[in-house]
C-alpha cells in the first residue's frame, strides 16, 4: 500500500473531504504511475480521482464499528515515535554508502587484472 494514503476510518473528528480527495488523488498516482498527468491525460486523471472520491465516501460511510473512535493526535503520535525507530536523526548524517563499501570498490579498481582463459577453436574440445 502506498504510505502517503492515510488510515481514514474511525478517527474522531470523522474524515473531512479534504481527507478523502488526498488519498484519492494518491491512489490515483500510484496505479497509474503519473506524479501529474499530461494535458492530454488531465481529465481521465481527474475522474478518476473524482470517482475514487465518491466511492470513498459511501465506503467509509456505510461502514460500522464498536470499537471507540481513534484520536488523530494520539495516532500521529504513534507515528511518530515508529519513524524515530525506524529512522533514526544520526543516520541522517552517515554517508549513503558505508565507508567499508567504498573502499572494497578502490581495491578492485587497484587489483591486477583477472587472467583471461585461453579461447578454443571450433571442433576442439577443452581435454584435447
Amino acid at each position: 500500500m502506498c504510505r502517503n494514503i492515510k488510515l481514514l476510518f474511525n478517527f474522531n473528528p470523522p474524515v473531512n473531504n479534504a481527507e478523502v480527495q488526498a488519498a484519492s488523488h494518491q491512489f490515483v498516482r500510484k496505479i497509474t504511475g503519473f506524479n501529474k498527468p499530461s494535458k492530454a491525460n488531465e481529465q481521465a486523471f481527474q475522474a478518476a480521482v473524482d470517482a475514487i472520491a465518491a466511492i470513498s465516501y459511501d465506503l467509509l460511510a456505510s461502514l460500522e464499528t464498536n470499537a471507540p473512535p481513534k484520536s488523530r493526535e494520539e495516532e500521529a503520535a504513534k507515528a511518530r515515535a515508529r519513524n524515530a525507530i525506524r529512522f533514526p536523526p544520526d543516520l541522517a548524517l552517515l554517508p549513503s554508502r558505508p565507508s567499508h563499501a567504498l573502499e572494497a570498490r578502490q581495491s578492485a579498481r587497484e587489483s591486477p587484472p583477472i587472467v583471461s582463459l585461453p579461447t578454443l577453436s571450433p571442433g576442439t574440445s577443452p581435454s584435447s
